[in-house]
């Protein structure tokens, strides 16, 4: 028998750590190469670490709610035969040796904990304390009502380490804040605090617990409130050609390359070629500096069927065509429905584009997504009634419209750079090459 350390995968370049979410598989469980043996979250994506061979957990050194770094053992599976772990045929036997201590290290700090939390009475609670929840608590002479009031963020609103980290640190500075205050002052300063609005909820409201996706979303949506100027311009646009020139080669395009094509693309590519006209929209602020981006990478935003939204990123949209544009377009937009889609998917992006259409909004301000300092809002297309001009006179048509809505950051972006690249977008719309083929 052979025992096959299973490691958290290389998700992206720009993610370091995940979330272990929940195990698929339990010690003793049979496990078959390729299935999932646990979930993991990062800052945007759930996905699924398979099994790299045929075997048997034997162990699982990290439970749900723990941090673990790419390329960290997070399981052992026993195999029949030799295994050969990649990591052990490009390591030295030092490392070998320091992987193998660590293991044994995590070992003993569990047994540790368990052995001294079982001498504390926590157990009358109704709530799941792990055991090393319970060591730090009993070290931190944190009382069973104490414990009781800290408030869980892991699944189920269990209290992680964390938590009670987080606990023991504020704890702390409340009672050093005490200790330095004198009498009068204190009153003072509290008057000074504004008070949270007390929530009533009677017998027939519904009390629902915001899920981790969601938790992630509203803090990131408040951090960018806070960190941009958000200022917003609006112009209509005629997409009457775009339109007409779609209903046209759409059945064709989908015979021929068995993808839909939608609006988007067409959006998308109009917005990678303002871009290059308007590099400055591409740019991320870092303190007192300009970070201007050489990549031209798109978020689309999308909407989840649970109702929460993700930002999948096409990489380097500007170098995509029309046929190129619309089958990253599909393949992101499904694999994000089914919930496949991969960490790095939702990274890098350097401009983003909602479609607040699709809900039927005729325009919208959207939340810039950080470190972004721009994002695009397509609107509804309508069909409405128009002022044509033409060389014989002005006469009233029935034309396909839409707004655009550009939010932009004001500490970096001005009113006419803000302005000039969402008309420059207009007007790649509506130069529309209708003779084009795809």
């Amino acid at each position: 028998m052979a025992k096959f350390e299973l490691k958290l995968p290389k998700m992206g370049e720009s993610v370091a750590e995940a979330t272990i979410t929940n195990w698929l598989k339990e010690v003793g469980d049979t496990i078959e190469e390729d299935e999932a043996v646990l979930e993991i979250a990062t800052d945007k994506v759930d996905s699924e670490v398979p099994s790299e061979v045929d075997g048997v957990l034997v162990e699982k050194l990290f439970g749900p709610d723990d941090v673990v770094q790419v390329g960290q053992t997070i399981a052992i599976i026993e195999t029949e035969g030799e295994v050969e772990n990649t990591s052990e045929t490009t390591s030295s036997s030092e490392e070998t040796t320091e992987t193998s201590a660590s293991i044994a290290a995590v070992e003993e700090s569990v047994s540790q904990a368990k052995a001294t939390a079982s001498n504390e009475d926590y157990n009358d609670s109704d709530r799941f304390y792990s055991p090393l929840v319970k060591n730090i608590a009993k070290e931190e002479n944190i009382s069973f009502e104490e414990l009781e009031s800290v408030k869980g963020t892991g699944k189920d609103g269990r209290v992680t380490k964390d938590d009670i980290l987080a606990y023991v640190k504020n704890r702390g500075e409340q009672q050093a804040k005490s200790a330095t205050q004198s009498p009068a002052s204190t009153p003072q300063k509290a008057a000074s605090k504004p008070a949270a609005t007390p929530i009533s909820v009677n017998g027939e409201d519904e009390i629902i617990e915001m899920s981790r996706m969601g938790k992630m979303i509203s803090h990131h949506m408040v951090n960018s409130v806070q960190t941009s100027a958000h200022v917003q311009s609006f112009i209509e646009v005629d997409v009457t050609k775009i339109w007409n020139w779609r209903n046209k080669v759409k059945n064709e395009f989908a015979k021929r390359e068995g993808e839909k094509l939608t609006f988007t693309p067409i959006f998308m590519e109009a917005v990678a070629k303002a871009i290059k006209d308007f590099p400055l929209i591409n740019i991320s602020v870092d303190g007192d500096k300009i970070i201007k981006r050489k990549n031209i990478n798109l978020g689309m935003a999308a909407a989840l069927p649970d109702g929460n939204l993700i930002v999948p990123v096409i990489k380097n949209a500007d170098q995509l065509n029309l046929v190129g544009l619309a089958k990253k377009v599909n393949d992101l937009a499904t694999r994000a429905r089914a919930g496949k889609l991969k960490p790095d998917d939702t990274q890098g992006g350097t401009y983003t584009v909602t479609n607040v259409g699709t809900f039927g909004s005729i325009m919208g301000t959207p939340i810039i997504n950080q470190p972004q300092v721009g994002i695009l809002a397509l609107g509804a297309i309508r069909k409405v009634p128009a002022v044509i001009e033409t060389p014989d006179g002005d006469f009233i048509g029935i034309r396909y419209k839409m707004f655009l809505s550009h939010s932009y950051d004001h500490r970096v972006v001005n009113g006419a750079l803000g302005g000039q690249f969402v008309q420059r977008v207009a007007q790649y719309l509506e130069s529309f090459d209708v003779d084009q083929t795809v």
